[in-house]
């Protein structure tokens, strides 16, 4: 072993250690590789004008557009998640299904998955459904350890379903390394990866996800004889539309403005909160001249997206088109003030706002922490030493494929997945994004395995979540034990994505080439 070796060893102890010793992570991150770098600069075995780049790659984080992305879609989020949205739809799910064991699983997890498209983070819909969903399950006679680990494997759907912070950050990180390995492997016009290609091949592997997730609870939650459930209110349609109408029309805007090519995914992202915005000030106005307003800024909103999705988006100055267009933005402009002005005084916008500051800080701080990392890492010569030890492995690419699966699954029970994004892409993603594989089969499989950091013990954040507000009759063990089978789902939904990769790849390149 080298000295450099020596002193890549040390390093990735050490960021384990500090990871483990419960310091905030992106100090341990950051702090371990600096140490790292001044011991090994004094050894003469790391040249510290690497370091010189590091303000550059800073910079480079703070101006990249593609990451403005991530506020915008936590506030969507947490505005959804505020606006009280989820206990309304949820409500009338259980009224729908009757209040059976099996209908009342499956109402929660169609639920889960409308709001893991809507919100996206774990941690709001994990404890919510805790909150709303686990007394009605118990109440329908779901075991206690089924209910567990439904809520918290249907909580982490958003991890995987888009629109997603982890699949922007994945899309940040595959766009940049993919780039940089090609032209390194000598293609110098290598087809650019965006996040609308990861939105796009995530659709069919998650909806696959919730199948197998349906599938489960389906067969476990047989029908039994005996005295049916005691009937409820009936569901009349209006409820049912106006209910989920609003946020699946604010998705599909959000999910189709990207994939038609009308708007960037910051764009896009600015859609959605203002939309969250605007839906979450609709509910909470008392008045309805005021509802009617933002009503009406909505549905422009959403006839521009739809005028734009149609190729009817582009008018000449001073046309009546161009005419229609000006109004309809002036009328969402009045719209989202008003709204703004409505969640100010309720309390909502500033506590939605603290949110979205406090989680975004966090992902940023991360960001720039592996930043530092990597360029550590390469300082040290590690990139030369994984590119040959992967191309020593068995198997060719699809051996390196399955060890970096496997690096990813063992890593996500002591690390967040924004962690392990900004960790392992940088740093052992190269060697196999050089090669002829496609790069959002691989960005897929990631965010699918990265699914199952939230999940695995000791330190999965979803377990975290369901404890925190779980009543104590549901213990620890049994949190562990329920969500078992659905990790066992998961790695058995990654299986099939390996063997067909065209269930990723399909979708992107019907509508982007």
């Amino acid at each position: 072993m080298t000295g450099a070796e020596g002193f890549l060893l040390a390093m990735g102890l050490g960021l384990f250690a500090g990871i483990l010793s419960g310091i905030p992570a992106m100090l341990a991150i950051a702090g371990v590789p600096l140490v790292t770098a001044l011991i090994g600069a004094a050894a003469g075995v790391f040249d510290l004008n690497f370091l010189n780049f590091f303000p550059a790659r800073v910079w480079g984080v703070m101006s990249n557009r593609l990451l403005m992305a991530v506020p915008l879609f936590v506030l969507m989020g947490v505005l959804l998640e505020r606006a009280q949205l989820a206990e309304r739809m949820l409500g009338v799910l259980a009224r729908m299904t009757g209040g059976s064991p099996r209908g009342m699983a499956l109402g929660v997890l169609a639920f889960s998955t409308l709001i893991a498209a809507s919100t996206g983070i774990i941690g709001a819909t994990v404890v919510m459904l805790v909150l709303i969903g686990l007394p009605a399950m118990r109440g329908a006679g779901i075991d206690k350890r089924l209910a567990a680990g439904l809520i918290c494997a249907s909580g982490t759907l958003g991890q995987v379903i888009p629109p997603s912070i982890v699949l922007v950050l994945l899309g940040d990180q595959i766009g940049n390394v993919y780039l940089e390995a090609q032209q390194a492997a000598g293609n110098f016009a290598p087809d650019a990866v965006s996040v609308g290609d990861l939105f796009a091949g995530a659709l069919i592997p998650g909806l696959m996800l919730v199948a197998f997730y349906a599938a489960y609870v389906a067969l476990r939650l047989r029908p039994e004889p005996g005295p049916a459930p005691a009937p409820r209110a009936p569901v009349g349609a209006g409820e049912i539309v106006f209910t989920f109408l609003p946020p699946v029309l604010l998705i599909l805007a959000v999910l189709g403005s990207i994939l038609a090519g009308v708007a960037t995914t910051t764009e896009a992202a600015g859609l959605g909160a203002v939309g969250a915005a605007l839906l979450a000030a609709h509910a909470a106005e008392p008045q309805r001249a005021g509802r009617w307003l933002i009503a009406a800024a909505g549905l422009a909103a959403l006839a521009l997206v739809g005028l734009g999705m149609a190729g009817l988006g582009r008018a000449t100055p001073g046309s009546p088109a161009a005419l229609v267009a000006l109004g309809a933005a002036l009328l969402i402009a009045l719209g989202t003030l008003w709204a703004s002005g409505r969640l100010w005084r309720a309390g909502v916008l500033g506590g939605a706002m603290v949110d979205t500051v406090r989680i975004s800080g966090m992902v940023f701080g991360i960001v720039v922490a592996a930043s530092l990392l990597s360029l550590v890492f390469r300082g040290f010569g590690g990139d030369h030493l994984v590119a040959q030890w992967m191309g020593s492995l068995p198997g060719g690419t699809l051996g390196a494929v399955a060890l970096v699966m496997a690096l990813i699954f063992l890593l996500g029970f002591i690390l967040e997945a924004v962690e392990i994004i900004y960790i392992v892409v940088p740093l052992l993603g190269p060697p196999i994004l050089g090669t002829d594989i496609s790069p959002v089969w691989f960005a897929i499989l990631i965010a699918m395995n990265l699914q199952t950091s939230f999940l695995t013990p000791p330190f999965g954040f979803a377990l975290f979540y369901f404890r925190s507000v779980a009543p104590a009759d549901i213990t620890t063990l049994d949190t562990y034990r329920g969500v078992v089978p659905f990790v066992l789902l998961q790695l058995a939904a990654l299986g099939v994505l390996i063997a067909w990769p065209a269930l990723a790849t399909w979708l992107p390149d019907l509508i982007f080439r």
